[in-house]
This record gives structure tokens, C-alpha cells and sequence, in this order.
């Protein structure tokens, strides 16, 4: 698990461990997380495994795959949980603020999945990726466009590779949709907003509605909820967290559907003549399918 210092990510250690099960809690300065100390006092080396983890650093990202395997001898579940956001305006984000968002949300996940698919044992054992998005990454919203790009790019790839894994090996892929829950993110990463922005500016209004919004979520109820996903033989493709993510999600999808049978028309008009859309459907449905539940 990694980003195992505070938050969902030292729940869900927690809760792995109450469970009876093995963990490697991960964490860029774990020396400096209570929660990570007070769980190193309660279980022993033959249960928890805590290892430095930058998951930008690709050196470290194998060091802590071989530490793991040498520890416990073998690797069931990832759990690409480490990421951040910062809050501001597209103008006000200078570019390597930006790109540094997507080391973490989207590179870091992306080399410790190939890193897993390397090690997972034994041969069709098989594995779980659960790769913590948020509701973020299938909704954006004003000034989170940097963090809202990192986790849609993380939805595509993670939707991606399990598409790509053959059925013999599996390896199954879920994507974790959070909605709010109490973190210290908003405190931490926010940059002031743009003075070309009125208070009256989309941008402005959404700062303040997320400071007037208390999170609905639990983030020990969270955790159960991902053990028990990680645990499925058949786990879903999307997982949504909150009654606030699902209601987003599926507003979003219907509204989304919508549109797209409102213009229907401009799809169809771009075929080249003589092309049948749906006999071109009929070639495709069976990549379609593959993501049906």
C-alpha cells in the first residue's frame, strides 16, 4: 500500500492488519507518521513491512517489490493509494507544479503496476491493482484540472491493462473512486486564486462550496470496503466510494448519454459512404464485452 503516512492509506494498513493479514505500509518519510509508528509498537516484522517509497523514484520502486518478496515471498495485492492535488486556477499553475502532480498520480502508479506484473506469484496465482482515482477522475471540476487530468489518465490506463492481462493470469485491475473524506488535502495545496478571477468566477464559487462542504465519508468504512473489493474473484472495473461519488458518477453518465444521443447525428454523418456503423460494432463488441460485469 502505498501513502500509508496519514489518511485512507494508513486505515486501509490498519485495517489489513486487524484482519490478521501481511502488509508493506509504504510512505516517503514513514519515520515521520504516528499512525505508521504506533503500528509498528502493535505488530510484529512477521506481519507489517514499512519501507521509504517515493513512487516518482523508479529505483525505489524496485528496491521496495525486492525487499517485499525477500520479507514475506510473495506479493498478492497492490494498492496505488500515494497522490495529491493542488488547488488553483489552469493560469495560476506554473507547468512543473503541474507535471509533478502527474509523477505522482499518474507515473508512480503506472511504473509500480509494471513493477507487480513482474513479480506476481506464483504463475496464474494471479493478483489485484487497486489503483485509489477519485471521483475526480471520471467528473472534473474548477481548479483541479491538473489533479482531475492525473486521474483520468490513471482511470484510462487502469482500464487499459485490464483489458490487455489474458484471462489465464489473473491479474484484475479496480479503480477506486473516492468521494470526501476528512484529509488535511485542501489545508496543504492550495494556491491563492488568480487576481484576473472575480469572487462571482466559477473558480471562486467552487473554493467556497468546498469549504462550506463537510465530507460524508469514513475513511475505517473505507477501508473495510477495499479489503472486501480486494478479495473478489470477479471485482468490478470502478468502485465507487460515498454516497456523494456515486450520486456524481452516475449524474455524470446519464448526462453523458444524454448528449450523446442528442447529437447523435454528427456521428454518423462522419462514416464513409457505404459503411454500416453497427456491422463495424459487431467487429468491435467482443473488446466491448470484455468489460461488461
Amino acid at each position: 500500500v502505498t501513502g500509508t503516512s496519514s489518511g485512507l492509506g494508513l486505515h486501509l494498513a490498519r485495517g489489513v492488519l486487524e484482519a490478521g493479514e501481511r502488509v508493506v505500509a509504504t510512505a516517503r518519510n514513514p519515520a515521520k507518521s504516528s499512525g505508521l509508528n504506533s503500528l509498528r509498537e502493535q505488530y510484529p516484522d512477521a506481519q507489517l513491512l514499512v519501507l521509504v517509497l517515493d513512487v516518482t523514484n523508479a529505483e525505489q520502486i524496485r528496491q521496495a517489490f525486492t525487499k517485499t518478496k525477500e520479507h514475506f515471498g510473495r506479493l498478492d495485492v497492490v494498492v496505488n493509494n500515494a497522490g495529491y492535488g493542488v488547488s488553483a486556477e489552469i493560469e495560476a499553475t506554473a507547468d512543473d507544479v503541474a507535471r509533478d502532480q502527474f509523477e505522482t498520480l499518474f507515473w508512480g502508479p503506472v511504473n509500480i503496476t509494471k513493477e507487480f506484473f513482474k513479480t506476481v506469484n506464483p504463475p496464474g496465482h494471479g493478483g489485484r491493482v487497486l489503483n485509489v482515482s477519485s471521483i475526480g477522475g471520471y467528473s472534473a471540476n474548477p481548479t483541479l484540472a491538473f489533479y482531475n487530468a492525473g486521474k483520468f489518465a490513471l482511470e484510462g490506463f487502469t482500464e487499459a491493462f485490464t483489458l490487455e492481462m489474458p484471462p489465464e493470469w489473473n491479474i484484475k485491475g479496480v479503480i477506486i473512486e473516492p468521494g470526501g473524506f476528512p484529509t488535511t488535502w485542501e489545508d496543504t495545496n492550495s494556491i491563492p486564486p488568480h487576481p484576473d478571477y472575480s469572487a462571482a468566477a466559477p473558480s471562486n464559487v467552487f473554493r467556497a462550496m468546498r469549504k462550506a462542504y463537510t465530507p460524508i465519508g469514513d475513511l475505517d468504512k473505507a477501508a473495510q470496503a477495499m479489503i472486501r473489493i480486494s478479495k473478489e474473484p470477479n471485482p468490478p472495473l470502478r468502485v465507487q466510494l460515498g454516497s456523494d461519488s456515486f450520486g456524481i458518477f452516475t449524474h455524470v453518465a446519464k448526462k453523458a448519454l444524454r448528449n450523446a444521443e442528442k447529437w447523435e447525428e454528427f456521428a454518423h454523418s462522419t462514416n464513409q459512404d457505404g459503411i454500416d456503423g453497427q456491422e463495424v460494432l459487431k467487429v468491435l463488441r467482443p473488446v466491448l464485452a470484455k468489460g461488461d460485469d
